[in-house]
């Protein structure tokens, strides 16, 4: 009797022991298929990234990124002797796909927007922007110093502001057009008066501008109105890009590619570019969620002097007193549009607008009688 039920109370309480055991694995599956849904949607990996990631620790890793990104591309580009920046550039984006194959294996890659939300054509224009921006840029980085090439990044946003002006006749106020000549003047002085000036690096870095505006322009328009990731965006135009850059290669690079010596500390060097060539990717999404545009554009002008000293440690770079000059004038032109482009500053400006137009005989709809 006493065996019968001890038996019957080993019974229930191995079924009790067994029942919190399966009840904690569907409890943890349930999480870990929550987790996967909510990463891949885009707006759920974007609230993934603001949960996981503080503002400070992705400004820190976007800056360190960016910087080290210029400096290893030039160290490989330069005493490396990788003098292929096409072939660079090729060999980051196969990387950076590699890497993102692997996310989207483990089910850690945002899922795209429905096909038919973007048409194929924009997205094959991307690609072909990417290819000739991200080509162009390296190879302005190879014949130029890293304060002209920074430089050069800088003149990409005046350049936005007058593509939008002719194509969209979208207006900015007189202040913002003060602002961006400034910053267009001192971008400029700074490039015309640097000390290692070459007209071949400053015709390239002029043809990269206005495809890596379009390459803003087409990047922020696709993440915006069509619901596109960052990493998701990457992972589709990748293989189109790697075809168009491989069309580049014999327009831009020198013959001898694969006759290069690659030793174990060339390898390593470029394999280390590449990678941060990915982490950039990354980097940029998680400060673009995390920050304000105002925390962005005074990172990118402690970039820039991080950039002009690096150079001048590291590669003997000496832009000359004019240059600094111009870099200082470009700085304060991009620090004022920045603050007029502010949302406090846009929002006291529409409240002026409507309280001048209040004012007016006949109140608000004057000017619609007119």
């Amino acid at each position: 009797m006493i065996n019968f039920f001890t038996r019957n109370g080993v019974r229930r309480l191995l079924k009790r022991k067994d029942s919190d055991a399966g009840e904690r694995a569907k409890a943890l599956n349930d999480l870990r298929a929550s987790l996967f849904s909510e990463l891949r949607t885009s707006e759920g990996a974007k609230r993934l990234q603001q949960r996981a990631c503080s503002p400070t620790i992705a400004l820190s890793f976007n800056f360190f990124v960016s910087v080290g990104i210029i400096m290893m591309n030039k160290l490989v580009l330069g005493r490396v002797g990788f003098n292929y920046p096409i072939f660079l550039t090729f060999i980051h984006y196969v990387v950076s796909w590699l890497l993102m194959g692997l996310l989207n294996a483990a089910s850690l890659l945002p899922s795209p927007p429905p096909a038919r939300a973007t048409p194929f054509s924009t997205l094959l224009v991307l690609a072909v922007v990417m290819a000739v921006s991200t080509g162009l840029a390296n190879v302005s980085l190879k014949y130029n110093s890293v304060g002209f090439y920074q430089m050069a990044k800088i003149a990409v946003t005046p350049t936005i502001v007058l593509a939008e002006f002719i194509l969209f006749r979208k207006t900015v106020s007189f202040h913002k057009v003060v602002a961006l000549t400034v910053v267009s003047a001192g971008v400029a002085v700074a490039t015309v008066t640097d000390l290692q000036f070459q007209l071949f690096g400053a015709c390239v870095a002029l043809a990269w501008i206005v495809p890596s505006a379009a390459n803003k322009v087409l990047w922020s328009s696709l993440q915006q109105r069509h619901n596109w990731t960052a990493l998701a965006l990457m992972w589709k135009t990748t293989p189109m890009t790697l075809f168009f850059l491989l069309t580049m290669i014999p327009w831009l690079d020198p013959p001898g590619a694969l006759s290069f010596h690659w030793s174990a500390a060339s390898s390593s060097a470029i394999l280390l570019s590449a990678l941060l060539g990915f982490l950039l990717q990354l980097s940029g999404a998680l400060a673009l969620g995390a920050t304000s545009a105002v925390s962005h554009v005074v990172l990118g002008q402690f970039k820039t002097c991080v950039v002009l000293l690096g150079g001048f440690l590291f590669f003997g770079s000496n832009p000359g007193v004019f240059s600094i000059g111009g870099v200082a004038a470009a700085l304060a032109g991009m620090s004022a549009y920045t603050y007029l482009c502010s949302p406090g500053r846009s929002r006291e400006a529409l409240s002026s607008l409507q309280k001048s137009r209040l004012g007016k005989p006949g109140g608000a709809d004057a000017d619609e009688n007119v």
